[in-house]
């Protein structure tokens, strides 16, 4: 029950409601039809004890007109006994008892209750009466169903809007940040739409000042670290040289890195999507790493892929560049197929689940050149690209492999 939708909830409900209602008036007719025919078998017997027993007693005429009246009946004529006697109806009640019998038939739409005794022969028709007590049970279901409809459309009603505002909550959280929520009311819903329209106004301008912040920081270190870098130059060899450079090209890594970052997390960004060989991705990855091919075995079978090129080499120049870094022996392995990339590097497991290191700014050696940004930015692609990242320790072997979903030849 928890994980079904409202509107699912109350068609349920209401279905069950109904079905009860409609059982109960099954259920309710069905009783009244056995407590009617108790009530008319009582009422044959009334009728049976008065003429059957007080036959001798030679009851007057006013006695039998008032019997006649309340009990709804009209004795029959001679000639029409006659012809009733001649036509066989069909018998639905016949009782014999020592003060003579009594026979219940019908012939048609008409009932009729036929008295013997020694010196009584009498017919009596039932004047056909109309129970007001089924139309009144039906009148009441029709009511109370008119009522459960009207409740049905106006509860459902009530809360159609929460439709209307989860389609809009989706189309924010696939990226639409120019949203705006118009459910205008004063109930709970319309409290909890005003109240996430200024969450996504609020949002909005959380991230338009991060995205100033970041473009202003990262322009105004740029211009300081290109003068010192090249003010740098003048300086005589030697090494404090070599200290500024290395500071000043680690300054400007990071801004590179904080570029990236600030690409791939922007809610409007969608990778460019074309087919392209696995090498030339590599090659380009290599290159971005400024290093040879000495210390990498490339193990590659010459697949297409159908990605983004300039995002997937960035996510391997970042898992080789870990690899390089953290390796044993200064080695790494890519190795390709149609599943799967791989990078191999020797060296000792993690200490902390893959999880700690996709966070940005961890690193598993504080003492280790870079940022603690490289898998963070790997993460990222690989959700772009609809890929996943895992990470085992198999023969003193780190692996880091990206699951490709799709491979298009």
């Amino acid at each position: 029950m928890k994980n079904i939708s409202v509107s699912l909830f109350i068609n349920i409900l209401f279905a069950l409601v109904l079905t009860l209602i409609l059982t109960a008036l099954v259920l309710f007719i069905q009783v009244d039809k056995e407590q009617e025919k108790k009530e008319e078998l009582n009422r044959h017997k009334i009728i049976s004890n008065f003429f059957l027993s007080t036959a001798q007693l030679n009851a007057n005429k006013d006695d039998l007109k008032t019997f006649y009246e309340d009990f709804n009946l009209r004795p029959v004529s001679n000639n029409e006994r006659r012809l009733i006697e001649l036509t066989k109806g069909e018998v639905i009640f016949e009782s014999e008892s020592i003060y003579g019998n009594l026979q219940i038939f019908k012939l048609e739409k008409n009932q009729y209750i036929s008295l013997q005794r020694y010196g009584l022969n009498l017919i009596l028709q039932e004047k056909t009466t109309t129970s007001n007590r089924i139309q009144t049970i039906i009148l009441a279901t029709i009511l109370i169903t008119f009522l459960f409809a009207f409740l049905y459309v106006g509860i459902y009603r009530k809360i159609s809007p929460l439709k209307k505002l989860n389609r809009q909550i989706e189309e924010f959280a696939n990226g639409n940040m120019n949203i705006k929520i118009t459910q205008k009311s004063n109930d709970e819903i319309g409290k909890i739409a005003q109240s996430f329209d200024n969450a996504i106004h609020h949002i909005r301008t959380l991230l338009e000042s991060k995205n100033l912040f970041m473009r202003n920081m990262m322009h105004e270190l740029k211009t300081p670290i290109t003068r010192g870098r090249i003010a740098i130059e003048m300086v005589e060899d030697g090494t404090s040289k070599e200290v500024l450079i290395r500071a000043f090209e680690r300054m400007n890594e990071l801004i590179a890195e904080l570029a990236h970052v600030e690409r791939l997390t922007t809610q409007d960004f969608h990778p460019h999507l074309n087919v392209t060989n696995i090498n030339d991705i590599i090659e380009e990855s290599i290159s971005l790493l400024l290093w040879d091919k000495e210390n990498l075995t490339i193990q590659t079978e010459n697949e297409l892929l159908n990605t983004d090129p300039k995002l997937l080499s960035l996510a391997i120049k970042n898992l080789l560049d870990n690899a390089m870094k953290y390796s044993a022996d200064k080695k790494a392995t890519i190795q390709t197929n149609k599943e799967s990339i791989k990078v191999l590097s020797k060296g000792k497991s993690l200490e902390h689940p893959l999880e700690y290191y996709l966070e940005p700014f961890t690193q598993e050696e504080k003492r280790n050149s870079g940022f603690g940004l490289g898998l963070y930015i790997v993460n990222n692609i690989a959700q772009r690209l609809g890929y996943t990242l895992h990470y085992y320790h198999k023969n003193d072997y780190n692996i880091f492999e990206l699951k490709i979903n799709k491979i298009k030849k």
